[in-house]
């Protein structure tokens, strides 16, 4: 099926076509909302852990990705989608804002997400290495459905491409398998379209449904309570978040991407093309214990994805463990603020796990199990609100 410039949009497996818009202009991680006031209208980011980081260092925004201009943006595009299906096509339940939609059909809920590689696509095509973009897909999805605690059921994908390259294709899927096997997920199928007159080279997405087995019900944070027991889950590495930041300051600095920074080991661009982390195993493995309490993706917004989890209690990390090399040297690049690294990048804690204080020690034993030894007490649960990293001096209000 054409369009009228003749670009061609061809779906597979008789996947729905559905309207993508371009976001290679930014990494920004936009998430499934629940209705209207998932999003607050016009509200830049409280003054106190804004992100606006002091002095003359580089955020977020420098680099091109304002989130009080995608808050706007996003908030003017929901309040004008207020339509809700009749009760015959699912009820969508809350909450609002978290990683991912649910919708009750029948006995069943469903959970849905939806997420794309952003930026992190043009250092591959830089480099000439595909599969890692192409695992990305899975793990930026599945992390997601992981964050409620639902069970990864299928993905579909979509590649937007100036022209259709057999050779980065087969690149692409065999990333795509080997993060399928990681989440015990299935390729459903997916959508391709070849449109030049919008991207340069090619841009990755997809979509993940996911369930609840048995009398599992979905893990939203509301009985995350002072004294949980905050552990996390380390990561790979950026993942595919905060690229469009790392990417300027590489090519202001003219990092050469095929040599190692100072303390590593390998190449730059190879260190930061590492594939996002898959915690789906090490999810499933405590998903059903009834002090897990809350589940969080530290994804883009870093940090103050935890109050998505629950807005009327303080996230203290107290026991962050020491940064991965990576982020220091990317933080020195740019004369990057602590509070702006914390809310850009997970710093190297990719997943955490809220759990009562009673049942750490055996949640601690059941993801070691599962794949995740390197699993910690980073912190705690306490009065208030927002998040804190006490040692640093940082807290941030909201996720906004």
């Amino acid at each position: 099926m054409s369009d009228v410039s003749g670009e061609a949009a061809s779906p597979r497996s008789g996947s729905v076509r559905r309207c993508i818009e371009e976001r290679r202009a930014t990494d920004y991680r936009t998430r499934p909302w629940a209705g209207p006031q998932a999003h607050e209208a016009g509200k830049a980011p409280p003054s106190e852990g804004s992100g606006t980081a002091r002095g003359s260092g580089w955020t977020y925004a420098r680099s091109g990705v304002d989130r009080s201009e995608v808050a706007r943006a996003l908030a003017a595009l929901v309040g004008a989608a207020r339509y809700r299906a009749s009760a015959a096509h699912g009820k969508p339940i809350g909450p609002a804002g978290h990683y991912a939609g649910l919708i009750r059909i029948g006995r069943e809920t469903i959970a849905i997400t939806t997420d794309t590689v952003g930026t992190k696509v043009l250092l591959a095509e830089a480099l000439g290495r595909w599969e890692e973009v192409g695992e990305d897909i899975v793990g930026v999805n599945v992390n997601d459905l992981a964050a409620l605690g639902a069970r990864s059921a299928g993905l579909v994908d979509v590649i937007l491409c100036r022209r259709p390259d057999p050779a980065i294709f087969a690149a692409i899927g065999r990333g795509l398998a080997r993060g399928l096997r990681a989440a015990d997920c299935s390729l459903l199928g997916g959508e391709t379209a070849v449109v030049p007159s919008i991207v340069r080279g090619t841009d990755l997405g997809g979509t993940a449904i996911g369930f609840f087995p048995g009398r599992r019900v979905p893990i939203t944070g509301a009985r995350i309570r002072p004294g949980d027991v905050l552990i996390g889950l380390r990561s790979n590495g950026f993942h595919a978040n905060g690229l469009t930041l790392v990417r300027r300051l590489l090519a202001r600095a003219r990092i050469d991407l095929g040599r190692p920074r100072p303390g590593g080991r390998g190449p730059v661009g190879r260190e930061i093309l590492r594939p996002t982390r898959i915690y789906s195993a090490a999810v499933e493995a405590v998903a059903d214990e009834p002090g897990v309490h809350g589940l969080a993706h530290l994804s883009g917004g870093g940090v103050r994805n935890l109050v998505r989890l629950n807005r009327e209690v303080r996230f203290s990390l107290t026991e962050w463990p020491e940064v991965p090399g990576l982020f220091s040297w990317v933080q020195e690049l740019g004369r990057i603020a602590p509070e702006e690294m914390y809310q850009t990048f997970n710093m190297g804690v990719g997943f955490l796990v809220a759990v009562a204080p009673g049942q750490s020690r055996d949640v601690l034993v059941a993801l070691a199990g599962a794949g995740a030894p390197d699993a910690s007490p980073i912190g705690v649960v306490a009065r208030g609100r927002g998040v804190e990293l006490p040692a640093l001096g940082l807290r941030y209000k909201g996720y906004g």
